[in-house]
């Protein structure tokens, strides 16, 4: 169960807000009613609609991010995102981002292999720069090698390299999010626990 309260259609209001419930989860109520098409609880939506500028906020993120504008490959984009979920421990954003990378047509031995990238060969010299360098951002706190830069820039424009780095770096604050106000595949209790006294 989510930590905050989430916010039934009713209590809406804000036109965007009611655009995104028609949207995930139709005429049903999505806190009496939940669940999305995706196979999510959907509470993300419901959580963030106590906050109509912020909700408005995530689409604008995501407009920009979808944006056939963009430089970033999807699939280099999908490729970090996933590897994002997995090392920030965020259950919600590694599985919703494997299922875009399967949209993308990546291969299923491909989306397996991004949990242990780096002892893998099946992915390219742009694709094992963009997963390098997302470790660098969510599990090195942005501390990046001139070295790893340096290959980076081989690979993508410097505007590529700037939509990356935001994008990893909010989904970064998504995977958090989730994980502490036990938001959609993140609701589990703490798995590190004392067993007790031997």
């Amino acid at each position: 169960m989510p930590r905050l309260r989430q916010i039934p259609r009713g209590e809406v209001s804000a036109p965007r807000v009611l655009e995104a419930y028609a949207k995930h989860f139709g005429d049903r109520d999505p806190v009496s009613d939940p669940g999305t098409e995706s196979g999510t609880p959907g509470n993300w939506w419901t959580v963030f609609a106590l906050d109509p500028d912020l909700f408005r906020l995530v689409l604008d993120r995501h407009a920009w991010q979808f944006s056939d504008e963009r430089q970033l490959d999807p699939v280099l984009r999908e490729l970090a995102l996933t590897r994002t979920g997995w090392a920030a421990g965020s259950v919600f954003v590694f599985s919703q981002h494997c299922k875009l990378l399967r949209r993308l047509g990546v291969s299923e031995e491909r989306i397996a292999a991004v949990p242990a990238w780096s002892n893998e060969d099946c992915y390219s010299a742009a694709e094992r720069s963009v997963l390098g360098f997302t470790d660098d951002l969510v599990c090195g706190g942005g501390r990046v090698s001139d070295r790893r830069f340096a290959a980076l820039k081989r690979e993508l424009s410097d505007v590529a390299i700037l939509e990356l780095a935001f994008m990893i770096t909010t989904y970064l604050q998504s995977a958090t999010l989730c994980r502490a106000l036990r938001l959609e595949l993140d609701d589990y209790a703490e798995v590190v626990v004392d067993h007790g006294a031997s």
